[in-house]
């Protein structure tokens, strides 16, 4: 009897730990409450958790008055509105952002993200961006072209899409002429090391060159040659087609009812947007 005791306590303990265990793997927050940001599914969804580039203007960036503010977190703040979704804007590295996808701490990288070169790594929303990477210097730096930096340093972001430029085939001759090829981890940092004359150049994207030359327009000059050409979209974790769907099938109501471009002359991006109702 003291035997088939213990064994029926010993069966109880293990069914427990096994309950407990499913739990833990299931997503759910250790109360049985699904995790959103784990979940893949649409079924339960309250929330949707973006990952972003907290000093990437005007697509995300912390504002003077400390608030996470930016063209695609508008849009992302409006998909949310019209789904019932709380969104949560959660700051990257930039370098760590597939680790915190492919986590399920994040459920998307939604911040003037290139598809180009990445169109196997994640599920992707339809273009809405057309953009370039473009070259800065300082206007009194003499450099006047590409062929300009031969010879200097150059800064670039981290994991970026002007980095993938620069160690391109095609831009090969340049990127060895220069002195100096130095990864940064934000552009913020970038442009002042440039203004402070210890960098000779900052390569990035378009937008983001057009948004910090609206205040030093004196300082800085936009080379004429780009780098390469792109586009935008939102990065879902691989096969995660549900989400996406959902997303972008917003989006492109946001197009056809003129919310979308609503937002975009807000941030002055109306003239690089490309996502079709259609």
């Amino acid at each position: 009897m003291k035997k088939l005791k213990r064994f029926l306590a010993v069966c109880l303990i293990l069914a427990v730990a096994c309950g407990v265990l499913t739990g833990c793997g299931n997503g759910t927050d250790g109360n049985g409450a699904k995790d959103d940001a784990a979940d893949t599914s649409l079924e339960g969804r309250t929330k949707l958790v973006v990952g972003f580039d907290a000093e990437y203007p005007p697509y995300g960036y912390m504002d003077e008055n400390g608030e996470y503010v930016g063209f695609d977190l508008d849009l992302a703040q409006e998909v949310c509105n019209r789904k019932g979704w709380e969104l949560v804007k959660t700051p990257v590295d930039w370098d760590g952002k597939d680790m915190e996808l492919n986590s399920g701490a994040i459920d998307c990288i939604w911040n003037g993200f290139t598809i180009n070169g990445r169109e196997d790594d994640y599920t992707w929303s339809e273009p809405y961006v057309d953009n370039s990477q473009v070259v800065i210097v300082k206007s009194d730096s003499g450099i006047t072209n590409l062929d300009g930096l031969s010879g200097k340093v150059v800064l670039v972001q981290a994991d970026s899409a002007a980095l993938s430029a620069l160690q391109s085939e095609d831009l090969k001759s340049l990127t060895d002429s220069l002195a100096e090829l130095t990864q940064v981890p934000d552009y913020n940092s970038a442009l002042m090391t440039l203004e402070s004359g210890a960098a000779d150049a900052v390569a990035l994207d378009k937008v983001v060159a057009d948004y910090y030359l609206q205040e030093k327009a004196d300082i800085f000059t936009i080379l004429s040659e780009e780098l390469s050409t792109e586009q935008y979209g939102i990065g879902f974790k691989k096969g995660n087609t549900a989400l996406k769907d959902a997303v972008q099938e917003t989006l492109k109501e946001m197009v056809k009812d003129g919310t979308f471009k609503t937002i975009a002359e807000k941030w002055d991006q109306q003239d690089v947007i490309c996502l079709t109702a259609d």
